[in-house]
């Protein structure tokens, strides 16, 4: 029994023993094999007896049974195929629980990932139950209210820890969350051990059991004092300017009152550099956060979808990955709008034809907008093109789309329009000459004039928390500013709005595009690949993808190893490099790549949509955060020679555009949409 024992391991399919074997043995070995089991493993023994297992017939398969715990006693004389049945049926058991073991690591993969991506957001999480109020907080969390990891944290401790002004509001959000259900979302000021105040962000959701009884509430937490500063610093910095403006103006209109005009356009200039200050620093605060966040869901999603394959079978599992995915999908869609906001985009500024471009838009519009909106649509066929980026455009227009949809929930009437302006002298903003105005009317719910005046501010927003970013309309204004025009707005609670983007007219006639669309293969042979990116996870990711793809991958962490490797000789088929890397970025990467190499296929990954200036290389881009399904595709656009393009401007080129942001278009509210 001891050799039996000591052969047993959890590769152990079966375990087939003879009653006379174990009769009169030792079997503390094998006992304490079984005790020792992991949580997921239940061995199955097959006793071969001569008296069946009955405690009847046979008292001693009742010891066996306390022993062996998962038995089946087989009596002999036995047929082969009895023998044969019962032994299948055992390795059947015994499969599932491979199975059950494979599921629950990589249930702790997952949720080491997780845990990876809370301490790379500087989130902390906790649980609350509601039946005892116990609390369950991490070491991140207590640090957010100024705790050790060691120390013992109650749900007393932390509400007392709220400012006095603070915590009846909380409770009271609180009770809301608990007695309703909804989402609990607040921002209060918290009062650490040693006296010095801090802000937190705290977000939680509220879990029922099976008969809807609230049980317990998950949610993270964040400290945002650092935030806070910048928010007050900003406020200060605009209370200075505002009074340095009213102190000029006061002197001026004493002492120079035939200088007023002057006056004003030294207004504008000031309150431009106001909103520049404010601006610059609001995006360099953003593209940071969104850039590192955007690589981490470039992990999350990447990870989902594979995990997804291998869970195919499993409905609930499938049900909880998709539902990962929905909800990374949209922080994807998220970070893409706070990249484009934060980076200074250079537009590509050709005669358009507007009434063209609406109609090319038509489709997607109305897809966008719902059956329960009509949409009208007055396009003059004698107007002049005007000079603009298409691209920008069809996403502006598309943002003011779905945000007349928004402020019309019962349905309604979208207008969209077009006529020609002349502007003289004094057109304030705008340069004397001739301009297209382009109207979206809306019958919506409309704006006081309070909201009206903060429409066009970043991040402001009337949408709950999750539904809109506040940053729709103030890119399409400044969309138009960098087209030397203007978003005009005007609206009354009740009665619809309306936005004027008011865009230069051009006597220069649109290009007739020559472009078509390059057909890509479905699939691609297995190749050597040179992955190379400085963050492990997202390595690790597209390891984890490609290889699923069934190609050979070879990974470096920068561009001095991948150099290294290819002097040494090793041969690859295609090299595909993040652009961000320190030391050496992915373009310069590149560029010394093919001084050794000039056929050899590259392709660049970058969460931007633009380079920085300077950076001058003609490569395949790939997107992040990217799925496998555009990496493949990626993947046989560069092996085949092609660049991945689609038209930048002209009339001609509005279907291409169109089909592109149809299938790309992800609504995350407020108006938007990443294309």
């Amino acid at each position: 029994m001891n050799l039996f024992a000591s052969s047993l391991s959890d590769r152990v399919a079966v375990g087939v023993l003879t009653e006379e074997a174990v009769r009169g043995s030792d079997l503390k070995p094998i006992a304490a094999w079984v005790a020792a089991q992991p949580s997921w493993s239940d061995l199955p023994f097959i006793v071969l007896t001569q008296r069946g297992g009955g405690p009847e017939r046979n008292p001693a398969a009742a010891r066996l049974s306390e022993v062996l715990g998962n038995v089946t006693f087989l009596e002999r004389p036995f047929h082969a195929t009895s023998f044969v049945s019962v032994a299948r049926t055992a390795l059947k058991g015994r499969l599932r629980q491979y199975e059950a073991r494979d599921r629950l690591e990589a249930l702790s993969e997952s949720e080491r990932r997780l845990q990876t991506a809370l301490a790379a957001g500087r989130l902390g999480a906790w649980e609350l139950e509601l039946s005892s109020m116990a609390l369950s907080a991490s070491a991140t969390c207590k640090a957010v209210f100024g705790r050790e990891p060691d120390d013992d944290v109650t749900r007393d401790d932390l509400i007392a820890s709220i400012h006095p002004d603070d915590r009846d509001f909380v409770l009271v959000r609180l009770r809301q969350t608990i007695d309703t259900g909804r989402d609990y979302s607040i921002e209060h000021r918290t009062i650490w051990p040693d006296g010095s105040l801090h802000w937190t962000e705290v977000h939680a959701q509220l879990y029922a059991d099976r008969y809807g009884s609230a049980r317990k509430l998950v949610g993270v937490c964040s400290d945002t004092t650092a935030r806070k500063t910048i928010e007050e610093n900003l406020r200060r910095l605009n209370e200075n300017l505002e009074e340095r403006v009213r102190e000029r103006t006061r002197e001026v209109n004493a002492a120079h009152q035939t200088l007023l005009e002057e006056v004003a356009q030294r207004e504008r200039a000031e309150e431009q550099l106001r909103q520049s200050q404010k601006m610059e620093a609001i995006g360099q605060l953003t593209g940071g956060v969104a850039h590192d966040f955007n690589n981490l869901l470039m992990v999350v999603l990447g990870n989902l979808e594979l995990l997804g394959k291998y869970l195919a079978g499993d409905a609930k599992a499938t049900r909880l990955v998709e539902g990962a995915l929905q909800g990374a999908r949209r922080g994807a869609a998220l970070t893409q709008r706070l990249l484009a906001f934060a980076r200074q985009q250079d537009l590509q500024v050709k005669p358009v034809d507007l009434a063209e471009l609406v109609s090319g838009m038509n489709d997607l519009l109305r897809r966008s907008v719902g059956s329960s909106v009509s949409i009208e649509t007055i396009l003059p066929a004698t107007l002049p093109p005007a000079l603009v980026d298409a691209n920008q455009l069809e996403l502006a227009l598309l943002n003011l789309a779905v945000n007349a949809r928004d402020a019309m929930p019962e349905g309604g009437r979208l207008s969209i329009s077009l006529r020609e302006e002349q502007v003289s002298g004094n057109g304030g903003d705008l340069s004397e000459g001739s301009y297209l105005v382009l109207a979206v009317a809306d019958s919506g719910t409309g704006m006081d004039a309070e909201t009206l005046q903060k429409a066009v501010d970043p991040f402001f927003s009337t949408k709950e928390l999750g539904k809109g970013t506040g940053l729709g309309l103030s890119m399409i204004h400044g969309l138009a500013v960098q087209l030397n025009g203007a978003l005009l707005l005007t609206s009354e609670l009740g009665a619809g709005t309306t936005a004027e983007l008011w865009l230069p007219a051009t006597e220069q006639r649109p290009e007739q595009a020559n472009e078509t669309a390059l057909p890509v293969s479905e699939t691609a042979s297995r190749l050597k690949i040179l992955l190379v990116d400085d963050d492990a996870l997202i390595a690790m990711s597209s390891v984890d993808m490609l290889e699923d793809l069934g190609h050979e991958v070879v990974e470096a962490n920068s561009g001095v190893q991948a150099l290294e490797l290819i002097r040494n000789g090793q041969n690859f088929d295609l090299v595909i490099t993040d652009y961000s890397m320190p030391g050496m970025t992915g373009a310069q990467l590149a560029e010394a790549v093919r001084d050794l190499h000039p056929a050899l296929p590259i392709v660049l990954a970058t969460g931007y949509a633009d380079l920085p200036a300077g950076t001058d290389i003609d490569l395949p881009r790939l997107g992040k955060p990217y799925n496998q399904a555009q990496l493949a595709k990626e993947i046989s656009r560069a092996v085949a020679g092609e660049a991945a393009s689609v038209p930048r401007s002209g009339a001609g080129a509005s279907g291409a555009r169109l089909a592109k942001a149809d299938d790309r278009c992800d609504e995350i509210g407020d108006g938007a949409c990443v294309i």
